[in-house]
């Protein structure tokens, strides 16, 4: 069963960091474009960030631009959201997916992680 596994997340303070971690399960990571989206309580799953299957293309939802970075590294099937001056409106659960495409797209994910909370709060 393909699936992703995200790692990472925590509680930390407002203006803290975390990086978050995805990796495949039977699922090779260099063939697909990445995302990350997230769900705070109450509120609607929003898209956080993309980057493309070589890392050459990458996007930014407008309430992270400057602060969050999304990076991968091929070798460890590995794709990475580095989380940096944190909110606590950041509050939320943190999913990586894939739409099983090499570009990001606005199609809707085809597999997906089960999640890992980040929690910003003093």
């Amino acid at each position: 069963q393909l699936r992703l596994v995200e790692s990472g997340g925590g509680l930390v303070q407002p203006g803290g960091s975390l990086r978050l971690s995805c990796t495949g399960s039977e699922l090779f990571l260099d063939l697909y474009a990445i995302s990350w989206f997230r769900q705070a309580p109450g509120k609607e799953r929003e898209g956080v960030s993309c980057i493309s299957m070589s890392g050459g293309s990458t996007n930014y939802a407008d309430s992270v631009k400057g602060r969050f970075t999304i990076s991968r590294d091929n070798a460890k099937n590995a794709v990475y959201l580095q989380m940096n001056s944190l909110k606590p409106e950041d509050t939320a659960i943190y999913y990586c997916a894939t739409d099983l495409l090499d570009y990001c797209s606005d199609y809707a994910p085809d597999v997906w992680g089960q999640g890992t909370q980040v929690t910003v709060s003093s």
